[in-house]
């Protein structure tokens, strides 16, 4: 296993082994303050692909699957695949429209990673709940915020090394 695998593994394990901590004090908007991430990565583990949320030196893993990767991964790179995926749809549909997103806040509950995605569409700002990994790639591909609870990052972010050749 390389060098950077092991460290993947590592820190999904150690997000893992953080999630009853994360759960007895879950993220509430209300009453926890909300940290902006500063970038995202995308990886690839022997578990599937992971999307790290990085704030503050710490990394908060979501494990995603392949599409939402690569849908995250281009949306980051600025490239474009050949034929849309779904969140390049979303995007395309709801500039078409007017609309936007304006942040996404992930949070967890009862071991499960969500987000509610805020979008605006012309007079109109709603939020819906989400697949974290869903929400993320909207926000990416849009330039909005990411926002998670300091309990959040504190408890489930775990420390991220520079990748080796095992990034998406």
């Amino acid at each position: 296993m390389t060098t950077c695998k092991q460290f993947v593994f590592s820190i999904c394990v150690l997000g893992a082994l953080a999630l009853p901590v994360a759960q007895a004090g879950e993220f509430s908007p209300a009453t926890s303050e909300q940290v902006t991430i500063a970038d995202v990565q995308v990886r690839i583990s022997d578990h599937g692909a992971v999307a790290f949320l990085l704030a503050e030196g710490k990394a908060i893993p979501i494990f995603v699957d392949l599409t939402v990767a690569l849908s995250i991964q281009g949306a980051l790179n600025g490239e474009k695949l050949s034929r849309p995926l779904t969140h390049d749809l979303m995007h395309t549909i709801l500039e078409a429209y007017g609309g936007k997103v304006l942040q996404t806040v992930i949070t967890l509950k009862g071991g499960t990673y969500y987000g509610a995605l805020t979008v605006a569409v012309q007079d109109q700002v709603k939020t819906f709940d989400s697949r974290s990994s869903d929400s993320i790639a909207l926000a990416i591909h849009f330039k909005a915020p990411i926002i998670v609870g300091r309990d959040l990052l504190d408890s489930a972010g775990g420390l991220l090394e520079k990748p080796n050749a095992d990034t998406l």
